[in-house]
């Protein structure tokens, strides 16, 4: 007979946020982490890259611009495919996928001898990492529980200094060791291939998601396990809810549902926030190396002044992972992005070594601490049908400005040389921390299961 009148504890979501956090949580967090720093590694190689390749191939502006450019055509693509995928086939599996199709375009990007065969294998790099990331969030924060979910989400946010570090290190190690470094860089990026394969077979499915499409029976036996390496006797069966629960069953309606009169303030607020954010970090990160190296430091000085201004990135996060849960989402998202625009300013009009490391460490600490805060309120305001499709269209709108970034850059480096240049990046960060108010922050409150 059916259980009509369970209590609290048996509802799947339930019992998901009253579970501490365990082992298994920490397994899953470091899991989806290694994937989102794999992919920092990359985006941050290209930017190493480009210079040394601006000085190897005698690259025009438009041209280094281009194969930044590519690679983010991609990404949009792959964001806004992938969180409807996401929705449809389960977010391990497209989360699994993403990762081999951009790890194996990164190795094929060593051996590659012209500027058309490297955007090719770009625009593919960008295809896979442009659908993980929204879908890593969306993964995790699934999993976390209500009272600690935002300061997770950061976490696996701060996987992306790692990996940006990591890139910083080969791009000051390895690509000017040889003619052939930049080509050793991009097979280093291969690993995600191999990591796809752990990925794939050694975490669990969103239970979420799996009682969202009915599939009851396995997401209670996932939830089953965690209770268990928490040292929790599972409650009783969960309910099956009934079909017509979810907001949205096919892609269309999910899309449609994203503009409807409840979601429409917040959607089109998250949209500009990626759009701003996007712009003024992909502007600025892509194209530091190449800044310096035009300021007159040689590549081997630049690269190290870059490496220096990346370690700013972890102590942002874990200062943004802190407040997210002490002030709100939205509070922490702006504050942090407030900062980002005075940052810009600074390192625009920046002339003595030490003010640019300074200024560009202010950035790197504000603008990684705002990238952990967007991504941990991204996830939380839709509902679970249509939680990879929100998340994949905001990334995938904000690439549209990390396309135009890197082309932009060298027209106002033109027009105005880096102060402009910064004072725009800046203007962005303003706009940015306005629309982060018209946000919903569901700090500690379960996330709609719809």
């Amino acid at each position: 007979m059916a259980n009509t009148a369970l209590p609290s504890r048996a509802s799947l979501a339930g019992r998901l946020d009253d579970l501490p956090f365990t082992r298994r949580h920490l397994r899953l967090l470091t899991g989806s982490g290694v994937g989102w720093a794999l992919d920092a590694m990359d985006v941050g190689l290209i930017s190493f890259v480009i210079a040394a390749l601006g000085q190897q191939w005698a690259l025009t502006k438009t041209e280094a611009g281009w194969i930044a450019s590519v690679g983010f055509i991609g990404m949009a693509l792959g964001a806004t495919l992938g969180g409807l995928l996401a929705d449809r086939l389960g977010r391990r599996q497209v989360f699994a996928l993403t990762l081999l199709i951009y790890g194996v375009a990164t190795g094929a990007s060593a051996l590659v001898g012209s500027i058309a065969l490297l955007l090719v294998l770009r625009f593919f790099v960008g295809l896979g990492l442009g659908a993980e990331l929204p879908v890593a969030s969306t993964y995790v924060s699934e999993f976390a529980p209500a009272r600690i979910r935002g300061r997770l989400i950061v976490i696996l946010e701060a996987f992306w200094a790692v990996g940006w570090t990591a890139a910083a290190l080969i791009g000051f190690l390895v690509i000017p060791a040889s003619e052939s470094g930049w080509r050793w860089a991009f097979a280093l990026g291969a690993i995600p291939a191999v990591y796809a394969l752990v990925v794939r077979w050694g975490m669990p499915e969103s239970p979420r998601w799996l009682a969202s499409r009915g599939r009851i029976a396995e997401a209670e036996r996932i939830v089953a396990e965690f209770e268990a390496d928490a040292g929790i006797v599972a409650g009783p069966p969960i309910r099956r809810e009934p079909q017509s629960r979810a907001l949205a069953v096919t892609a269309r309606a999910r899309l449609a549902t994203l503009l409807n009169a409840e979601f429409r303030l917040r959607t089109l607020c998250l949209w500009i926030v990626w759009l701003c954010v996007n712009f003024a970090y992909y502007g600025a990160f892509i194209w530091i190396p190449s800044i310096l190296v035009d300021a007159g430091f040689d590549l081997v000085r630049s690269f190290g002044f870059t490496l220096i201004i990346t370690l700013a990135q972890l102590p942002g996060y874990a200062v943004a992972a802190w407040l997210i849960e002490l002030w709100g989402r939205r509070t922490t998202l702006s504050v942090f992005l407030v900062g980002s625009a005075g940052s810009a300013v600074l390192f625009g009009t920046a002339t003595s070594e030490s003010g640019i490391i300074a200024a560009g460490m202010a950035l790197s600490f504000f603008n990684l601490g705002a990238w952990g805060a967007l991504y941990a309120v991204t996830p939380e305001i839709y509902p679970t049908s249509l939680r990879g499709t929100g998340s994949g269209w905001a990334a995938g709108v904000g690439r549209i400005a990390s396309i135009v970034a890197p082309l932009a850059v060298p027209v106002l480096l033109v027009a105005g040389g880096a102060p402009l240049l910064f004072v725009v990046f800046g203007a962005c960060f303003v706009l940015a921390a306005v629309a982060a108010w018209g946000l919903a922050d569901r700090r500690g409150v379960a996330l709609d299961d719809r």
